[in-house]
């Protein structure tokens, strides 16, 4: 089975791929040719996630999924949430956005937080949705060097590390995406398997 992850972030592409099993092979959008900056408009992450997966479905005519990732902070609201990637501004500076965000708690005694991704999968002219979700807290200071994103500051429930400390396999074990992945692997599964004895 061949499939379009409609992303053009590399980091996501290679976790995912890292997740999926050997014969789902799956591209990026550099793959297919498509350099176009999808508008995340949506005012959810269910929603912008559908928005990206349906654009390469239409455009395209392929089958494909896409996801969106939100850090959703309890004392904040659920913020930075579907605008997690552009917290501090448009430029999408994960520095800068984890330093925003560790200001904005510098005074807050509850720094619990939750990841929650959002996978849209367009097969075969329908659409799936599948959500992963891990809870965690927001430390005061950034650890670790692996990952993307908000990973050094985030210590999921029951770890000491910070997801930016792990190893890409440690991390897609218990991670959100890991979990929203392994929701499409199964579904993809059951299909591949429906296939089989029809």
């Amino acid at each position: 089975m061949k499939l379009v992850f409609a992303t053009h972030n590399l980091n996501k592409l290679q976790e995912v791929r890292a997740l999926l099993p050997q014969n789902i092979a799956i591209l990026g959008l550099t793959d297919i040719g498509c350099h176009d900056e999808i508008d995340e408009t949506a005012a959810t992450i269910e929603g912008n996630a559908q928005i990206k997966s349906d654009h390469v479905a239409r455009i395209y005519e392929i089958d494909c999924f896409s996801d969106d990732t939100g850090l959703e902070v309890f004392a904040l609201g659920g913020a930075p949430g579907v605008y997690s990637a552009r917290y501090a501004g448009e430029q999408k500076n994960a520095q800068e956005n984890m330093n925003k965000l560790l200001a904005e708690l510098e005074n807050q005694t509850d720094r619990s937080a939750q990841f929650k991704t959002v996978i849209a999968l367009n097969l075969k002219g329908q659409q799936h949705l599948f959500t992963g979700i891990v809870r965690g807290t927001i430390i005061h200071e950034k650890r670790g060097n692996q990952g993307f994103g908000y990973d050094p500051v985030f210590v999921p429930e029951g770890y000491e590390q910070t997801f930016a400390q792990m190893s890409m396999s440690e991390k897609a074990a218990l991670s959100h995406r890991g979990k929203a992945v392994q929701q499409l692997v199964d579904f993809l599964s059951s299909v591949a398997e429906n296939q089989a004895t029809t």
